[in-house]
């Protein structure tokens, strides 16, 4: 499956199973769509994600209303007029019939709205949210009929709409002692993200509500929506600037390298390149006769939290939601030991490659001093990030079970496009994004870079040849190979 940033709509018969508002009404599924694709399930989830912010946004602005002093002191000015408003306000906010229980906003509307979420109130607004959540897991069965089939993910979707957590637990755990925590966790991230914004809202947990809105609205997380936890609160560690330093020619990985100049032949390169630090910066001779530079960023190892490189579990954390971090830090050294002034540099990125590929075109450092046409981002949690310069093009590859790119909290299909100014998104960056789907469910394996490139040989071989045709000017002769180790500090 191939689209671009605001082309996530999907056609085809919508298959039973998509989750319902109690195990009572699982099965009352929505229409399926026609087969002549004139309805675009992304188009109606992305319409009710807008109506429910919008909705959520005159909850906040009747409460700002009805609790302004100046209203209060009009009721003193003209008791029955002064009171028939209040009442008016009172009833929009908390009745059935107008916003539900929708008070929000200021100490008065947020106390009120915890004492409603403990009282288990709902609002309109979260009705609308989680009807756009399951219309959004609705377009995951379209793709993947599979994840939301008859089985453990369908029940774990009907415990979640129940509001019984207790046994979407046990559900989960009994998945987990089943089938394996990796197995379990790779049939879920298609709608993983989804799944856990339906359960905030859903829950007793006022504190995690946030992150799911931003989940419904497709902005940027301001926390987990598991706990609450805000992404402030996050442990960000010391601001390292990281460093690069050019390792002696390694022979054995020189001749292992694969100079086809292909995206595949890179992320071959990547795998031969490992996790323990290193970045591969080539010095190309395109077929045009200009000197480009292409630069590999692998992604990071499985295992301690903490590792000499910049590339470990804590770098990642602070990578997604940070273009300064010591990872694209020590890998602008690496560009400024190899790379002259003024050239045209394309950077390829699996995982947290793919995190510092983006940041580094984030950085003015980087924009101001080189020629940036081409990122290319794999398995990496990017859906939010973008390029300081308009002309830089960029390219997300996803299998669709690799939980890894929802990490920023978006889904493996964007269904929002580039262009909102509601957002605060800059004009559209012509991504393009291809998702598709690894038949062996099976993760982490799935978000190996050399999974990766046998996905697009395999299951998505049209994208290949389109990323391939980004990747022309670069497919020329390989003048130099430098590796630079990168550190924290």
């Amino acid at each position: 499956m191939t689209h671009g940033n605001d082309s996530a709509d999907a056609s085809g018969p919508a298959p039973a199973g998509a989750g319902g508002s109690s195990p009572a009404d699982a099965d009352d599924s929505p229409p399926a769509v026609p087969p002549d694709g004139t309805v675009s399930l992304a188009a109606v989830a992305r319409t009710l994600s807008e109506a429910a912010r919008a909705i959520r946004e005159a909850g906040r602005v009747v409460t700002a209303v009805a609790t302004d002093p100046a209203l209060l002191a009009s009721v003193g000015r003209s008791p029955r007029r002064g009171t028939h408003a209040v009442h008016a306000l009172a009833r929009t906010l908390v009745d059935s019939s107008g916003l539900g229980y929708a008070p929000d906003g200021g100490r008065v509307g947020r106390a009120a709205r915890l004492g409603g979420v403990l009282a288990g109130r709902r609002s309109l607004a979260l009705d609308v949210a989680v009807a756009a959540l399951k219309l959004r897991i609705r377009l995951c069965a379209v793709r993947d009929p599979e994840s939301v089939d008859e089985g453990p993910v369908r029940r774990l979707l009907i415990a979640v709409a129940a509001d019984r957590q207790a046994l979407a637990l046990r559900i989960l755990r009994q998945n987990v002692r089943g089938q394996g925590t990796q197995r379990v966790l790779a049939a879920l991230a298609p709608a993983l993200v989804e799944v856990l914004a339906w359960n905030a809202l859903v829950d007793e947990n006022p504190f995690n509500d946030e992150a799911a809105w931003c989940i419904v609205t497709g902005t940027p997380l301001e926390g987990d929506p598991l706990l609450g936890i805000h992404a402030g609160a996050r442990p960000r560690g010391p601001r390292r600037a990281g460093r690069a330093v050019t390792e002696p020619p390694d022979a054995e990985l020189l001749a292992a390298l694969d100079h086809d100049g292909g995206i595949c032949g890179h992320l071959r390169n990547l795998a031969a390149l490992g996790t323990g630090g290193r970045v591969l910066v080539q010095r190309i001779a395109g077929p045009d006769g200009i000197t480009r530079y292409l630069v590999l960023l692998s992604g990071m190892p499985f295992g301690l939290p903490r590792h000499p490189a910049p590339q470990d579990l804590v770098g990642a954390v602070t990578s997604v939601g940070r273009a300064d971090a010591p990872y694209a830090r020590a890998a602008l050294q690496a560009l400024a030991l190899a790379v002259p002034d003024g050239a045209e540099v394309a950077l390829i990125g699996h995982s947290q490659g793919g995190v510092a590929a983006m940041s580094l075109a984030e950085l003015p450092e980087v924009t101001e001093r080189w020629r940036l046409t081409l990122v290319v981002a794999v398995g990496a949690p990017v859906g939010f990030k973008r390029p300081r310069d308009p002309r830089t093009r960029v390219v997300s590859l996803v299998n669709e079970h690799d939980a890894v790119p929802g990490l920023e909290g978006s889904g493996p299909v964007p269904l929002f496009p580039a262009a909102d100014p509601a957002r605060g998104r800059p004009p559209s960056d012509g991504r393009l994004e291809v998702v598709w789907t690894d038949p062996t469910y099976d993760f982490p394996q799935c978000h190996g870079v050399d999974v990766y490139a046998q996905g697009l040989d395999k299951a998505a071989p049209e994208a290949r040849d389109r990323v391939d045709e980004l990747l022309a000017p670069y497919r020329g002769r390989v003048e130099e190979s430098v590796v630079h180790r990168l550190h924290d500090r």
